[in-house]
This record gives C-alpha cells, structure tokens and sequence, in this order.
C-alpha cells in the first residue's frame, strides 16, 4: 500500500527503495563501527579541528572500506535473488529482472500435455531438467565472478563486524 501510494508501482524503485536498509546490515555496520574506530580517533581529530563531517570523510570512510565492501554485496546479492517483490510491484514485463524471467521460464517448461506418448514425455521431462540447471547457472554466473573481487574485504569485514563474546 505504501508503495503504490507513492506511485513507485510498475518502476524500478518499487524494488530498490523498500529494501535500501536491512536490519541485519545496521547491526552488522554498527558493531563494525564500535569494535574498529577507536574513540581515541575522534577525540585526535577534534583537538586538531576537525569537524564531524570532516572526521567522517578523511577517518571513518578509509577504515571502513570492509564494511562498505560486505554492505554493498550482501545488498546486491539479495537483490540479485529477489523475485518477489517484482512479482507484486512490477506489471509491464519490460522491467521484469532475470530472477523473475527465469522463474517464468520454469513455469512454461515444466507445464506438460498428458495426451503424448511415454517417449515425447520423458524428452520433454529432460529438457525441462536441462533448462533448469542451465538457469540456476545463468542465475549464479554474475555473483560467482564479482566474489573474487571483493572476498578479501567481505572476509574481513565480516570478521571485524562480527559480534565477540
């Protein structure tokens, strides 16, 4: 209801805004912030006539390069598995994102007339299992290439933002 009160139906925002923060990445982020920038930083700074803007610009953003890093994927990856919210706020197939094709190409493979033979049913049944495992790659493709690039900052920013006892 909120989403169509503020007339983001059948557009791209429809998806984006609703799910821009997650509880989970605010708890992630804040326990990151409070276990790695020491107070000692913020007290240096403003004794040297930093402002908090300042401060926030030139200390905080360069050591939480990590964090940024495991925000951003973990945003996009849940993103990129999202079909749902598609499937109730976008009409127009133009603005369908892959995860929803691809669903909908499931759905039409798998429908199967029950008036052919054994032999039409049983190809039939192997090309719907062979485009399904032929989707799941295509789905998993563009996460499993950007991984590499930002393991080493999703490692460690999920070490230093974890919770310790």
């Amino acid at each position: 209801m909120v989403v169509k009160q503020l007339g983001l139906l059948d557009t791209r925002w429809a998806l984006l805004i609703p799910q821009a923060i997650w509880v989970w990445q605010i708890i992630i982020a804040r326990t990151f912030f409070q276990s790695s920038i020491p107070e000692e930083l913020a007290e240096a700074s403003e004794i040297d006539g930093c402002t908090d803007l300042r401060f926030l610009w030139s200390v905080v953003l360069p050591l939480s390069k990590p964090i940024i890093a495991v925000l951003i994927l973990m945003y996009a990856i849940g993103q990129w598995n999202a079909y749902f919210d598609a499937l109730i706020y976008l009409k127009s197939q133009s603005l369908y994102p892959l995860q929803l094709i691809l669903r909908s190409i499931l759905i039409l493979n798998s429908a199967a007339s029950s008036n052919i033979d054994a032999a039409e049913q049983l190809r039939r049944q192997q090309f719907a299992d062979l485009t399904k495992y032929s989707l799941i790659v295509v789905a998993s493709l563009p996460v499993l290439v950007i991984y590499p690039f930002v393991q080493r900052y999703f490692v460690k920013g999920m070490l230093i933002g974890s919770v310790k006892g």
